[in-house]
């Protein structure tokens, strides 16, 4: 059974920084891709940020610049460092892992960004 735990949300004035990191336990194939999405209110769930297991990196054009993803293969992680925060980035971030091999989402459970002043 696999299981992510996030960690990092909070309150934020516009222009400040926030960073988020997610672990992940259990058995899971290495072939995967580890990444963030988000979903605010009334809106669908929406890809951030996403890392494969050999480094490659993608992110939604909205967060370019300002955000970062990383992961550490030993340790199971993944962080998102978010820069320059707007209030357009208040959503419920959730971690995900894609296993590539079964094919199979696992999510976190989600924590909360407010971007406000």
């Amino acid at each position: 059974q696999v299981q992510l735990v996030e960690s990092g949300g909070g309150l934020v004035q516009p222009g400040g920084s926030l960073s988020l990191s997610c672990t992940a336990s259990g058995t899971f194939f290495r072939l995967n891709a580890m990444g963030w999405y988000r979903q605010a209110p009334g809106k669908q769930r929406e890809l951030v940020a996403v890392t494969t297991n050999d480094g490659t990196t993608n992110y939604a054009d909205s967060v370019k610049g300002r955000f970062t993803i990383s992961r550490d293969n030993a340790k199971k992680t993944v962080n998102l460092q978010m820069n320059n925060l707007k209030p357009e980035d208040t959503a419920v971030y959730y971690c995900n892992l894609h296993d590539r091999v079964v094919r199979y989402d696992y999510w976190g459970q989600g924590t909360q960004v407010v971007v406000s002043s």
